[in-house]
C-alpha cells in the first residue's frame, strides 16, 4: 500500500468466547475496543487486513471542531481532550498535538460562513478567531499572498494518520484484549432473536454483543444480516512531499489546497471535498437517497471509474459463512488515485506555497470515504438486532472524533451515561422519509 503506515505484530489464537466483539480495525473500531477493554470488558477486536490499513490511514489528520456541523461538534469537543487523555493513559504516542488550525479566504461569503459558525460555536464554549485582512496575510505569510480574511481555531490540531490506529491498538493489548489481524468477519449467530456470535474465517467466538465498525464494508455486511443501511464511498485522492518547506503553518485550508505536517517531516497535500463516484451496485441502490448530497457537493465529486467494482466492498451479492467472502479478496481496500487530481493538487500547492519546490512528491494513493445520506455518523444498536451496533459512515470525519466515537459505543455497550447525547447519530433515522440537513463540511 502507497500510504504510510506503522505495522503491528498480533495474536493470531482466535479466542472462543468475549463480552464484545469488534469488527473492523480502523480508528473507530480501535478506540471503541480500547475504551470497552478499560472498563473491564474481554475485548476481541478482528480486522481482514492490516490496523489502519484503510481510510484511517489515508486522511488528513485534522482533529478539529472548527465548521463541524451542530450534530458533531459535541462529540469533536470531547474526542480533543480523549486523544490527549489517551496519550496519558497509555503512553502511546499518536502524533496529536493542538496546533491549531488556520483557514485562509479571499471569497467574502465564504468568511461571512466562518463568522456565522463562530458566532454558533461561541454559545457552545468553542473559541476560534476571526481573522482582518492584515491577521490573515501575518498568520498566512508563507503564502506570499494578501488575503481578505481568515479563521483561526487555536484549540484544534492534527494526530498522524500512519501510527494513531496502530498505537491504539497495541494500548488495547497492552489491556488483555484481542487484537487479530487477517482474520474477516463473515457474519453473525443469533439466539432467541439476539446477537448470539460472530462467525469470522478462522472460527466462532461466542458473545451477546457486536459492532460494526467496517468502514466502507459496512452497509454490505448489514445485507448480510437484513439491514438497510444506505452508505456511499467517495474515492478521495492526495499526496505527500518530502521535509524540506520552512514556515509553513501545520495545517492550512484554502480553496487551492489543504496542507498537514506529517510526523516525518513532509507535509500532505489535498483539494477539500474533491472526490470521485466509483459506479458499484450499492451506488445505484441508494442514488435517491444521497441526492441531496451530491447536489450540495456537484462542484467537488465528480464520476468514477469501475475501480470500484474490481474493489467489491459495495457489492448487492449475498455471501455464505463457510466460503471465502469479498473481505477475504480485497483485505485491504487499496484504490488507484485519480492522477488528474494529484497533479493539479501539486500544482495549486507549489503556487501557493513556494517553499513546496524545496520538496519532492513521497507518494500518492486514494481512499474510500464511506458516508451517509446527512453526512453524520451512524453510531448505535440496531433496533432489529440485539446485541448489534453500528459504528459507520462517518463521512471523513471518522479519525477526528474516533476516541469520542469510541467512548460513546462503550458508554451504549456498559449503559453508562453517554458522553455525548447519542440521538443525533442513531442508524434508526435512515428508516425515515425525510433525510435530514445534509451537513456542512
Amino acid at each position: 500500500m502507497p500510504a504510510p503506515l506503522a505495522l503491528i505484530e498480533t495474536v493470531s489464537d482466535l479466542p472462543k468466547t468475549a463480552d464484545a466483539v469488534v469488527i473492523g480495525g480502523g480508528i473507530i473500531g480501535v478506540f471503541a475496543a480500547y475504551h470497552l477493554a478499560r472498563r473491564g470488558l474481554k475485548t476481541v477486536l478482528i480486522e481482514k487486513g492490516r490496523i489502519g490499513a484503510e481510510q484511517s490511514s489515508r486522511n488528513w489528520g485534522w482533529c478539529r471542531q472548527q465548521n463541524r456541523d451542530a450534530r458533531e461538534l459535541p462529540i469533536s469537543t470531547k474526542s480533543l481532550d480523549l486523544w490527549e487523555q489517551f496519550a496519558a493513559e497509555s503512553g502511546e504516542d499518536t502524533g496529536f498535538r493542538r496546533c491549531g488550525l488556520l483557514y485562509l479566504s479571499n471569497n467574502e461569503a465564504e468568511i461571512a460562513g466562518w463568522a456565522r459558525w463562530r458566532d454558533f460555536a461561541s454559545t457552545v464554549g468553542v473559541t476560534t478567531h476571526m481573522l482582518s485582512a492584515a491577521e490573515a496575510a501575518e498568520k498566512g505569510r508563507a503564502t506570499g499572498r494578501s488575503w481578505k480574511g481568515g479563521v483561526f481555531s487555536p484549540s484544534d490540531g492534527i494526530a498522524d494518520p500512519a501510527r494513531a490506529a496502530p498505537a491504539v491498538a497495541r494500548a488495547l493489548a497492552a489491556l488483555g484484549g484481542a487484537v487479530i489481524q487477517s482474520c474477516a468477519a463473515r457474519g453473525i449467530e443469533t439466539e432467541g432473536g439476539r446477537l448470539s456470535a460472530v462467525v469470522t474465517e478462522r472460527g466462532t467466538i461466542r458473545t451477546k454483543t457486536a459492532i460494526l465498525a467496517g468502514g466502507a464494508w459496512a452497509s454490505s455486511f448489514c445485507r448480510q444480516l437484513g439491514i438497510r443501511f444506505p452508505q456511499a464511498s467517495i474515492r478521495s485522492s492526495i499526496l505527500s512531499v518530502s521535509g524540506g518547506a520552512e514556515g509553513i503553518p501545520p495545517a492550512l485550508h484554502t480553496a487551492e489546497i489543504s496542507l498537514t505536517a506529517r510526523g516525518d517531516g513532509g507535509h500532505t497535500l489535498a483539494i477539500s471535498g474533491r472526490g470521485r463516484v466509483d459506479v458499484t451496485p450499492q451506488q445505484i441502490r441508494f442514488a435517491p437517497q444521497f441526492l441531496p448530497m451530491f447536489l450540495k457537493r456537484r462542484k467537488s465529486v465528480g464520476p468514477g471509474t469501475l475501480e470500484g467494482l474490481r474493489s467489491g466492498h459495495e457489492t448487492l451479492a449475498r455471501w455464505r459463512l463457510d466460503r471465502p467472502t469479498p473481505m477475504e479478496r480485497m483485505r485491504i481496500l487499496d484504490p488507484k488515485p485519480d492522477q488528474a487530481t494529484i497533479r493539479l493538487t501539486h500544482q495549486r500547492a507549489l503556487a501557493l506555497l513556494p517553499e513546496l519546490k524545496k520538496t519532492r512528491i513521497t507518494a500518492s494513493w486514494a481512499g474510500y470515504i464511506d458516508s451517509t445520506p446527512d453526512g453524520v455518523p451512524a453510531i448505535g444498536e440496531v433496533e432489529t438486532l440485539p446485541g448489534f451496533l453500528l459504528a459507520a459512515g462517518f463521512s471523513g470525519h471518522g479519525f477526528g472524533i474516533g476516541p469520542g466515537a469510541g467512548h460513546l459505543i462503550a458508554d451504549i455497550v456498559t449503559g453508562a451515561e453517554p458522553i455525548v447525547d447519542p440521538r443525533p447519530y442513531h442508524p434508526s433515522r435512515f428508516a425515515a422519509s425525510a433525510w435530514g440537513k445534509v451537513a456542512d463540511f
